[in-house]
């Protein structure tokens, strides 16, 4: 067995606003493989690679407050365009100061697009994008990509997407332009280009239509960077990382990564690259693989929106540097528990009189202090500790099993700390 990473302390990082604002570093490969470790350079400090980046979808880690958030040992932040855009509003955070001066983050930041979105939530079909997301496709698989496109057409253009708040419902609009204007005003260090969302129903005809419409967008979003970081030369610069789709097929996959890794405004190209869209969990590994293959090795990756064990190990052989997820929060405010041997819900009755940690010998400040019992009792009286404690520990679980997987490739321990943990997560 490998040691106890969930034990081990958080690798904290002293953010610094000396050094580069931008770059990456290579540090070491895992032979045979995509995979490498690195630091992504920023404004506000370094970011060691492979690295889990805890969301803050509203400028707040849900439940915690930025200090729990930097004892946990996370290095960054992500949080959401659009719903910054809809509230607080962006020019509100750039007369803060910025996303991490508003948060009292003094970390790096990402923010994404408002890409997906504008789709998912403004579009209004938000549980068909889920479940088709989740690959949970049945039925008349024809009928419903003839939906699919009918719904994508009634909201996306060439110019743009338009959409209805989910708060009040009034109209709005994003095009490439107005995404790069709001994520320029939240003042995150890294930026994503705004990119059209397709689902795994889309047909293949409607994906390629759509990446020549999110490759358009792209150089879009290159030329009001350009235009904005020269307005706002006294704001620290902020990266422009462009999001590479084309869903399940390899040809689209390796096109868009090809355009984007060569495409140049006067210039500029992008500082690295996201990778988004939907995918087949089952080949997670394979299509990120695709993607990198054709990305330039000295730009850093960032696979959008996975947290389970597995899917790091995956994504990390194929060469994805950093991830973003929701899940370690929205599952613990429903009292799900990541431990090594798998997920349980503390709510069970069996729990009720257990006075162990929620996993024993894990460092979280939750274990270190609480019980099962009591953090039980806070669940079942609804008390809004439950969610703090809950996420503290599922986050902590996150960020720490990546940070050992980036020390397993420096170590040259990778493939014993890759069969120990799929063999305990899922064996049990």
């Amino acid at each position: 067995m490998v040691s106890n990473w969930i034990g081990a302390p958080a690798q904290m990082w002293a953010p610094t606003e000396a050094g580069p604002d931008r770059g990456f570093t290579l540090e070491a490969e895992l032979p045979g493989t995509l995979g490498r470790t690195g630091v992504i350079h920023t404004a506000h400090g370094p970011i060691r690679t492979p690295a889990f980046i805890p969301v803050g979808t509203k400028a707040n880690v849900k439940g915690l407050v930025p200090e729990m958030v930097r004892d946990l040992g996370a290095q960054a932040v992500l949080a959401n365009a659009y719903h910054l855009y809809l509230q607080p509003g962006s020019d509100l955070v750039d007369e803060a100061g910025g996303l991490g001066r508003f948060m009292n983050w003094p970390g790096p930041t990402y923010t994404d697009s408002g890409g997906f979105q504008v789709l998912s939530m403004g579009a209004g079909y938000k549980k068909v994008l889920s479940d088709q997301f989740a690959g949970k496709i049945a039925g008349d698989t024809a009928a419903q990509e003839r939906l699919a496109v009918k719904e994508s057409r009634a909201s996306v253009d060439d110019d743009g997407v338009t959409f209805r708040s989910h708060l009040d419902g009034t109209k709005h609009r994003f095009t490439a332009e107005v995404s790069l204007g709001i994520q320029h005003q939240l003042g995150a260090d890294i930026m994503f280009a705004f990119d059209e969302l397709t689902s795994l129903l889309h047909p293949y005809d409607y994906q390629v239509e759509s990446l020549a419409r999110t490759e358009a967008w792209a150089r879009r979003c290159l030329q009001a960077h350009r235009r904005l970081t020269e307005e706002r030369v006294s704001k620290p610069y902020q990266q422009l990382w462009g999001v590479v789709q084309g869903a399940q097929y390899q040809d689209l996959r390796e096109r868009a990564a090809t355009t984007l890794a060569r495409m140049d405004e006067d210039g500029w190209q992008f500082d690295g690259f996201g990778i988004g869209g939907a995918l087949e969990k089952e080949r997670l590994g394979t299509i990120v693989g695709w993607v990198s293959a054709q990305l330039p090795a000295d730009k850093p990756r960032h696979l959008l929106g996975i947290s389970e064990p597995l899917d790091f190990f995956q994504a990390i052989e194929a060469g994805a540097d950093t991830f973003d997820c929701v899940n370690p929060s929205r599952v613990a405010r429903n009292a799900a528990i990541y431990t090594p041997d798998g997920r349980f819900n503390i709510t069970n009755a069996r729990f009720a009189r257990d006075f162990s940690p929620l996993v024993t010998g894990c460092g979280c400040y939750t274990c270190t202090h609480y019980s099962q019992a009591y953090v039980r009792h806070l669940f079942k009286a609804k008390e809004i500790l439950a969610a703090t404690l809950a996420t503290i520990h599922n986050e902590w679980f996150t960020v720490r099993l990546v940070d050992a997987i980036r020390q397993s490739i420096a170590d040259g321990t990778y493939w014993e700390l890759k069969e120990d943990v799929l063999e305990r997560f899922y064996g049990n």
